[in-house]
C-alpha cells in the first residue's frame, strides 16, 4: 500500500509517519536470527502497525527491538532521530521542501567530530530512508514524488587517510583490567555472570552481541580448553577457544544459579537477553576503577584490545581475520598500525 507524501496536514506528524513506516520495514527485513523472544518482536511490529504518537514513543519501540536482538536497527534509526529533530526545528510545511542541499546541511551540522564509519552510517540511513519514500509515496495521479537523494558531493568524509584508529588497551592495561574484574564489587547474583562475560570477550575477541547470543549448547569443554561456537555477522559460524582455567570457576558457579529462557548462556534477572548497553556500562565502571581512560570505553574496545595484542604477538593477519570473523582481510589490516616493534625499525634509518 502506498501513501500520499504529505500524509497528514501537520508536517511534524507526517515526518514521524514516514520514519515509523521505514522502521517497520527495516524490522521485517533485518536478520532476526538473534531474536530469542519471537512474541516480543510480533508485539513491536504490531505497535508500529497501530502507529505512535511521538518520536519519543517510537524511540522506546526501537530500543525494545534492539534489546531483543535486532541491534542493526540503530544504524538506521539513530540518524533519523537526529534528522527529525533537525527538520522539525526548521518550520517546514511539506515533505517536498526537503532536498539534497538541506540534507547536506544536516550531515555537516550533526556529524562533526564523528568517525568516518559513523558518518557513513548517517549517509546510508538517509539514502535508505528517502529511497523507501520514493517507492512508497503516491500522488493524486498515481505517480510518485521522487526525492532522488544521492549525497555524492557531501564532503564530510575524510577518506582512508583520515580514518581514526580504534581505542585499545596495551598489555599492561589489560592486566590491570583483568585484576579489576576480580576485585570489582558486583552484586551477588551478577558477579559470576559478569566476570564470565568480560573474560570471554577479552580472551576471545568475540563481539558483545555474539557473547549475548551464545546458547548453552554453543560451549563445551575439550581437554583444557572451552570451545565456543559463535554466530557472527550474517549468521556466519566460527569457532573460538579459551583456556578452561580462566573461566571454569565463574562458569560453573553461574550455571548453578542460572535461570535463562531459550537456552541462553547468560541472561538478566527476568531470564531474557542482556543488552549491549548494560555490558558497556560494566566495562566503563571497571575501567574507571582500574584508572584506565580511553577515548571510547565501551565493551567493543575489549575486542580491539584482543586483536591488537594478537597481531603484536604473532604478526599473522590471517589469524586475526579468522579470530575476529572478518569477511575481508582489509578490515583486519587496521591492527598492523599498532605493531610498535616493527615501527621501531624506522628509528635506526639515519644511524
Amino acid at each position: 500500500m502506498r501513501y500520499d507524501l504529505d500524509f497528514y496536514e501537520s508536517y511534524d506528524k507526517t515526518l514521524l509517519f514516514w520514519i515509523e513506516r521505514f522502521v517497520r520495514n527495516k524490522l521485517t527485513t533485518l536478520s532476526n536470527s538473534n531474536v530469542v523472544d519471537k512474541n516480543s518482536l510480533a508485539a513491536i511490529i504490531q505497535s508500529l502497525v497501530k502507529g505512535t504518537k511521538s518520536i519519543d514513543e517510537l524511540s522506546i519501540i526501537v530500543k525494545n527491538a534492539r534489546n531483543i536482538g535486532l541491534a542493526g536497527i540503530n544504524t538506521y534509526f539513530n540518524p533519523l532521530l537526529k534528522l527529525y529533530e533537525f527538520l522539525t526545528n526548521l518550520g517546514l510545511k511539506s515533505m517536498k521542501e526537503i532536498d539534497e542541499e538541506l540534507l547536506s546541511d544536516f550531515l555537516a551540522s550533526t556529524t562533526s567530530g564523528l568517525s568516518d564509519a559513523s558518518k557513513k552510517n548517517h549517509r546510508i540511513a538517509l539514502l535508505s530512508f528517502f529511497s523507501y519514500i520514493d517507492k512508497q509515496n503516491e500522488t493524486s495521479d498515481g505517480n510518485s514524488y521522487l526525492f532522488k537523494i544521492e549525497l555524492k558531493n557531501w564532503g564530510g568524509l575524510r577518506g582512508k587517510s583520515g580514518t581514526k584508529l580504534p581505542a585499545f588497551m596495551n598489555k599492561e592495561e589489560i592486566n590491570r583490567f583483568l585484576e579489576a574484574i576480580e576485585s570489582f564489587e558486583f552484586s551477588i547474583e551478577t558477579s559470576y555472570r559478569n566476570r564470565l562475560i568480560l573474560k570471554i570477550i577479552i580472551y576471545t575477541g568475540i563481539r558483545v552481541s555474539e557473547m549475548l547470543n551464545l546458547r548453552i549448547r554453543d560451549i563445551f569443554k575439550e581437554d583444557d580448553v572451552y570451545i565456543l561456537q559463535v554466530r557472527g555477522k550474517g549468521n556466519k559460524p566460527r569457532v573460538v577457544m579459551i583456556k578452561a582455567k580462566i573461566i571454569e570457576n565463574d562458569l560453573q558457579n553461574w550455571l548453578s544459579i542460572r535461570v535463562c529462557n531459550d537456552d541462553l548462556l547468560v541472561c538478566n534477572k527476568k531470564g531474557s537477553r542482556l543488552t549491549q548497553a548494560y555490558v558497556s556500562r560494566i566495562v566503563e565502571n571497571i575501567l574507571i576503577s582500574a584508572g584506565i581512560r580511553k577515548e571510547k570505553n565501551g565493551a567493543h574496545m575489549l575486542r580491539h584490545s584482543f586483536a591488537t595484542l594478537l597481531y603484536q604477538k604473532h604478526h599473522d593477519l590471517i589469524l586475526v581475520q579468522e579470530a575476529l570473523g572478518h569477511a575481508d582481510i582489509n578490515t583486519s589490516r587496521i591492527y598492523t598500525h599498532f605493531d610498535k616493534e616493527r615501527l621501531k625499525a624506522t628509528t635506526n634509518l639515519i644511524d
